[in-house]
């Protein structure tokens, strides 16, 4: 087996939209001057009078939403389709769109259909069930920062840490075995990657299916305490859910479940290493820890460009209106930056009181692992400050290779030493 076979109703959408005729357009996506904070020029397009149009890769033209209200306000709209089989769909790269319609992961999925999905793995999430594995994270946590300080100085905090954090919580949540890191890692960096063909998007995950084809029939016949366990003897077995759905929602969750926190804990260490006024405050204080995640997750923003959308009836904002029709992405990162929203978003601020952020999101689709996010990313850093006091960076800022063509920003590379 390679990967799913595809619904009879999907009808990938290939066309690539029409084409600007003036040098109006702003190309994007733009990159990131430094890597805490979003793109400068988003600053600009807040303070314009009426939305601004891009010219994507694909060649299509969706308007860029900035404002906080506003993209809180077009990500909240019952015209907002996820759908990646609309033909307008901003898809930033060749692959992704195409192998998304095929797919059909439950975050390019509208109502009913995203409903259902997402109603068989909310319970997964809960506030009480994310509480009940700080334990089991903290294990993994202590367990990887040994590895990290057995490596030769100067170390790689994302490869010999991060990775291996974000990769063993998610794959024991599902139930994966950890067999070989570097695989996630690889099929993650290639289906994750603006860069990369369909056909290498489509070998990248029909390994992956592969390996969680197998294992549905493994746990279907031997349950264990895990998620993919529960979806086999569950939904899959009551007929609520098809095969080949069930392999795209496992895949797009182990994917974003790895990815997001693999770029956010090298990250945010980093942020708080270069503010260190900031993490005296929390060497002093470890309540503030929990809001000081929150604020991270604003102040980075590392999944910015994740919420692309089509309009399917005009969408009024107070930027203007985005036409039915019409491909927009709403910028997570230029509405988490709003001074409308939050006084000096520039300015790192462990003690910021404001939880008005939309790093998850918002919406119908805000991601369902947030309360998993936020819990492990707090450890991480906790974990990693507490052992490691004297931990410092080996490049400068503007040294570190970033993560450009990812869908999630993030740095390929953290020499640290300690």
């Amino acid at each position: 087996m390679t990967r799913p076979a595809p619904d009879p109703a999907t009808d990938p959408a290939t066309d690539p939209g029409p084409t600007a005729a003036d040098g109006d357009d702003t190309s994007f996506p733009l990159a990131r001057t430094c890597p805490f904070t979003p793109p400068d020029d988003y600053a600009g397009m807040r303070e314009r009078a009426d939305l601004t149009r891009a010219r994507i890769p694909s060649g299509k033209r969706p308007w860029l939403v900035t404002r906080h209200e506003d993209v809180r306000a077009a990500l909240s709209h019952p015209a907002a389709s996820s759908d990646a089989r609309n033909p307008a769909f901003p898809a930033l790269g060749d692959g992704e769109q195409v192998v998304a319609a095929e797919l059909r992961p439950f975050i390019r999925m509208d109502p009913p259909d995203h409903t259902l999905v997402r109603r068989m793995l909310v319970g997964e999430f809960t506030v009480r069930r994310v509480r009940a594995m700080r334990p089991a994270i903290e294990a993994v946590c202590a367990e990887q920062v040994e590895y990290l300080l057995s490596r030769p100085a100067p170390a790689d905090l994302v490869a010999d840490y991060a990775n291996r954090v974000s990769t063993t919580v998610i794959c024991r949540l599902l139930g994966v075995p950890l067999e070989d890191l570097e695989f996630f890692r690889r099929i993650t960096s290639i289906s994750g990657s603006r860069d990369s063909t369909e056909e290498e998007v489509g070998a990248a995950l029909g390994e992956l299916f592969g390996l969680i084809d197998r294992l549905i029939d493994d746990k279907a016949k031997d349950p264990r305490d895990d998620l993919i366990s529960r979806l086999a003897t569950g939904p899959l077995a009551r007929g609520e859910i098809t095969r080949h759905s069930l392999l795209s929602q496992i895949g797009i969750t182990l994917n974003a479940g790895h990815e997001t926190s693999r770029n956010m804990i090298p990250l945010a260490a980093l942020a708080l290493l270069e503010h260190p006024e900031q993490l005296e405050l929390l060497r002093e204080d470890p309540q503030l820890w929990p809001g000081a995640v929150d604020e991270l997750l604003r102040y980075l923003s590392v999944a910015d460009v994740i919420t692309l959308r089509v309009a399917t009836e005009d969408i009024p904002l107070s930027s203007g209106t985005i036409p039915a029709g019409d491909g927009y992405i709403a910028l997570l990162g230029a509405a988490n930056h709003d001074p409308g929203a939050f006084p000096e978003p520039g300015r790192l601020d462990v003690r910021r009181t404001q939880r008005n952020h939309v790093a998850f999101g918002y919406g119908t689709h805000q991601c369902v692992g947030q309360n998993l996010g936020r819990l492990e990313i707090e450890i991480a850093l906790r974990t990693l400050f507490d052992r490691v006091p004297t931990l410092r960076s080996e490049l400068a800022l503007a040294d570190l290779p970033a993560r450009s063509s990812s869908a999630i920003f993030g740095l390929d590379e953290v020499p640290v030493s300690w």
